[in-house]
């Protein structure tokens, strides 16, 4: 890993800031000029200092951001070392009270940082912040969530939640959304935290390479006594999935399928044990051939089911790639 270290806002003062901000790119050139243009207003007036992570990407990100964005400190990776440990890497020289982590493809509102900062000034319980997300066309995005379990996992993907009302699921779209709210995680995207909390717990389990990381994290803070709180006094844009595509363009897709899977098997047997990682397999397992069954018996195209088979297969592989979801696979 090579680093560039670009100066920081403020030049190289160890003196505290208000937030410290970290990007992780890679191969999203397309979005570094809106996003950061963004984040350069919503920090007008505050303290700060930006991080940009570039994960060996293959397009002309590194050379946009050098010219354009040196003033920010940009760190190169040889590698693709994947989403939290890339954040990781700079946490030594953080220097803010409050962790703002960005997706690139996520557009701040000019107020949205001052907001939440001032959100937790006043709420000394509160140990992460998330925002309200919206797509491209302003429609609500999940953002105020609650933990999956192999249980609710499988309901959601049979859609056999209606059947089952007093399981709690990821999501619930039943209220407006306008008032904050304590859930059990948010959104990596836009995801602020309090320095304090980092120095308690730490920031992202490294096994995690993509997905579910932020999951996991929220489940530290909980333990350690502090709320995961959605904030609606700021929207952001958030596109969804920009880093993801740019693989997925070479691996038709099956690559991100397989990292969401290790991740999910991960988790589950790290919170549930040996038995929560075999009920995640089963479940999800099932999960596939229910919905293939219910194609075939509604005379979908025969493709559909041959898709739910590849799912299950993909299943089975990361559960035996991953020990169980003992051990990373990559």
């Amino acid at each position: 890993m090579t680093r560039l270290p670009g100066p920081s806002t403020g030049g190289c003062s160890t003196a505290p800031v208000d937030v410290s901000v970290i990007l992780v790119n890679y191969n999203t050139e397309a979005l570094l000029q809106p996003c950061l243009d963004k984040l350069a207003q919503a920090l007008v007036g505050l303290r700060h200092q930006v991080f940009i992570i570039d994960n060996a990407s293959r397009d002309g990100s590194l050379r946009l951001l050098h010219e354009r964005y040196g003033h920010y400190e940009i760190i190169e990776n040889r590698i693709n070392v994947g989403f939290g440990r890339a954040n990781n890497q700079v946490l030594e020289r953080v220097r803010g009270r409050y962790v703002l982590l960005l997706n690139l493809d996520a557009f701040v509102e000019p107020d949205a940082i001052v907001k939440s900062i001032a959100y937790l000034d006043e709420h000394a319980g509160c140990g992460v912040l998330g925002a309200r997300l919206v797509d491209a066309e302003g429609n609500l995005q999940p953002c105020c969530r609650y933990f999956p379990t192999p249980w609710n996992l499988f309901l959601e993907r049979t859609g056999a939640h209606r059947l089952f009302r007093g399981v709690r699921m990821i999501d619930d779209f039943s209220w407006d959304h306008a008032s904050p709210r304590i859930c059990d995680w948010v959104p990596g995207c836009f995801y602020l935290i309090r320095k304090e909390v980092i120095d308690a717990v730490g920031l992202f389990d490294p096994r995690y390479f993509l997905y579910w990381e932020e999951v996991d994290h929220c489940r530290a803070v909980n333990r350690a006594g502090w709320n995961v709180v959605y904030f609606p006094g700021t929207t952001v844009v958030h596109i969804g999935g920009e880093s993801a595509k740019s693989e997925s363009e070479l691996t038709g897709g099956r690559q991100i399928s397989e990292l969401q899977i290790e991740s999910q098997l991960l988790y589950f047997r790290k919170h549930y044990g040996r038995a929560g990682a075999w009920a995640g397999l089963g479940l999800m397992v099932a999960a596939e051939a229910l919905v293939a069954l219910k194609s075939i018996l509604l005379g979908r195209p025969w493709q559909r089911a041959a898709e739910r088979w590849h799912e299950m297969r993909m299943n089975l592989r990361a559960f035996r790639r991953t020990g169980g979801g003992r051990v990373p696979a990559r």
